[in-house]
């Protein structure tokens, strides 16, 4: 990842991902040795393709200064055993908040959490970032540190709940989004959805999955513009429980016509694609975020984990959790 500097003997060591000019927000990440490097990569990496793509004046003086952070700064090795360079926590002036403060994940945690240090300053610290927001195991030194369970907390101890509805729906609490989303949506608070967007593709492509060229089938040249429009309907609408004769009331066609329009031109009946679209949903949810398997499910518009879990095992041949950490890997 760009945004990070490895250290080794005959690497710079760069202590700042710097915006070049304007107002710089701040972002920490703060690792610990045995952390886990793709995530904290990412989210790094998240803030630099900000600062590259919304270089010039139409998109106003908004930039990032992303430090990387540690209890003593230096080299800190990775689980992976890469070294990457930091800053030390004891370094940054109390006066200073943080615009959004990650905290790394990783089985290194177990040891972070004996580290007193590194506690008490999250704890000094929390009250001073707008955006508090802990990378998987990281969870755990935010309830060392005294906030509970709180997955994604503002630092006046509220819920965060706005801010992280990338890729997860508005009104999503942030313990069901995952910390790169969190920071694509700090992105789009900045500087809106298309840059947002262009960015999350750019860091992290969407992972298709088997059922996203059928989804994507609705933007087909070959394909009308009311069933279209029906099939649009379809995915936006497909967590909650719907008829077909409502599809067919979009098309504004009788739902005899509508089923077999819909079947020559897109290939499958509308609740086959219905069915698929919510398995594309529940696919992305179980990667993107930490929600049960009983709560993507009813998230999708399946009902529960139960039915979930057969779906997957008759089209995936795979179980919901299965699925999830093979594609965490």
């Amino acid at each position: 990842m760009g945004c990070f500097s490895v250290a080794d003997r005959n690497s710079p060591m760069v202590r700042h991902v710097l915006p070049e000019s304007g107002t710089a927000k701040r972002i920490g990440i703060v690792l610990f040795g045995g952390f886990a490097l793709p995530e904290a990569a990412a989210i790094a990496e998240v803030f630099q393709s900000a600062n590259a793509l919304t270089e010039g004046e139409q998109y106003g003086k908004t930039r990032y200064d992303v430090s990387l952070l540690s209890a003593t700064g230096g080299r800190v090795a990775s689980s992976s055993s890469v070294f990457v360079w930091t800053e030390s926590i004891g370094a940054q002036r109390e006066s200073e908040r943080f615009h959004a403060l990650f905290i790394a994940g990783g089985e290194g945690v177990i040891d972070a959490l004996r580290d007193e240090q590194l506690v008490a300053w999250l704890r000094r610290t929390h009250g001073r970032g707008e955006l508090v927001f802990p990378i998987g195991e990281g969870r755990a030194l935010l309830d060392a540190a005294g906030f509970g369970h709180a997955a994604g907390v503002r630092g006046d101890g509220e819920r965060e709940g706005e801010i992280a509805q990338t890729g997860a729906g508005k009104g999503s609490s942030s313990a069901s989004v995952s910390p790169f989303r969190t920071a694509i949506a700090v992105i789009e608070e900045d500087f809106g959805a298309e840059i947002a967007h262009q960015i999350a593709d750019w860091v992290a492509p969407s992972a298709d999955t088997r059922f996203t060229a059928i989804v994507r089938k609705s933007a087909s040249i070959g394909v009308s513009e009311k069933i279209k429009a029906s099939a649009k309907w379809l995915e936006t609408n497909g967590q909650r429980h719907i008829s077909i004769d409502e599809a067919a009331q979009i098309a504004g066609m009788s739902e005899r016509n509508f089923l077999r329009r819909f079947k020559i031109e897109m290939g499958v009946t509308p609740s086959d694609y219905l069915l698929y679209v919510r398995l594309d949903m529940s696919c992305r949810l179980l990667v993107e975020t930490d929600l049960p398997v009983d709560k993507v499910a009813r998230h999708c518009g399946i009902g529960c984990g139960g039915r979930l879990a057969k779906l997957f095992r008759k089209h995936l041949t795979t179980t919901p959790t299965e699925y999830r950490m093979r594609k965490r890997v």
